[in-house]
């Protein structure tokens, strides 16, 4: 069941990286997306490279790619992570969440370094980079596991892949059905920072809620080098 879905996952980023042009479509409403910062794409296939627009895309008219198998509850919640590659990126993670993969302890601190790690100060104090989850802790209680933080930006992490997350929870906590969720970083060549990542979520009891969106590893005023993870501030 679930090679079916990393076997579509490897297709569709090797379409992602063949460096498409994302269309300017916001002619559909996504409730469960910001529309003012987000574009939308009819498309499966759209450029990984941000162009200096919206940093969210919606993908394929905000239509998942799971088939049947992949919906099966025949295992209860799960969830699974690719192993490191030959430079230590982080690959595809895959889950079935529902309340029972919830944590029930807190979140302690994190340690590991992902590819890409190197930090700054933002100019209000924050840090530019964060170890960003695949797979949010408050869904599955996954937490320093090398397998499943990437490098990613501040704006990357939150509020961008923290309302899709926070959205998951929330529909979960309301309905007590189960979401199939897969997130898929996206890296060019040997780069050590990935350009961004794909989420997609569908829920598993009903037809009720849903996503396919893509979020560029950005941050505003800084340009990243994604072959190193370093950065400068854009002169103005």
């Amino acid at each position: 069941m679930r090679n079916k879905g990393l076997l579509l996952v490897v297709t569709l980023v090797t379409i992602f990286l063949g460096g498409c042009e994302a269309q300017n479509i916001r002619e559909h409403v996504n409730p469960l997306v910001d529309q003012s910062t987000t574009e939308v794409t009819k498309n499966r296939e759209f450029s990984v490279e941000y162009d200096g627009g919206y940093q969210e895309i919606v993908v394929n008219d905000n239509i998942p790619d799971f088939t049947s198998d992949d919906l099966s509850l025949s295992e209860g919640v799960w969830q699974t992570f690719s192993d490191l590659d030959h430079l230590n990126r982080v690959g595809v993670a895959n889950a079935i969440i529902g309340k029972e993969s919830f944590p029930t302890e807190k979140r302690e601190g994190l340690s590991f370094k992902p590819t890409g790690w190197h930090q700054k100060r933002l100019d209000d104090g924050q840090w530019l980079y964060n170890r960003s989850h695949l797979i949010g802790f408050q869904l599955t209680g996954e937490n320093d596991n090398p397998k499943n933080l990437m490098t990613g930006t501040r704006s990357l992490n939150t509020p961008h892949m923290l309302n899709y997350e926070n959205q998951v929870k929330s529909y979960i906590e309301n309905t007590g059905h189960h979401v199939r969720y897969r997130v898929t970083p996206v890296f060019k060549d040997n780069e050590l920072l990935a350009r961004g990542v794909q989420l997609e979520a569908i829920s598993i009891e009903d037809s009720s809620f849903q996503f396919n969106v893509y979020i560029y590893n950005i941050q505003e005023g800084y340009e990243l080098d994604y072959v190193t993870g370093s950065s400068k501030i854009i002169e103005d």
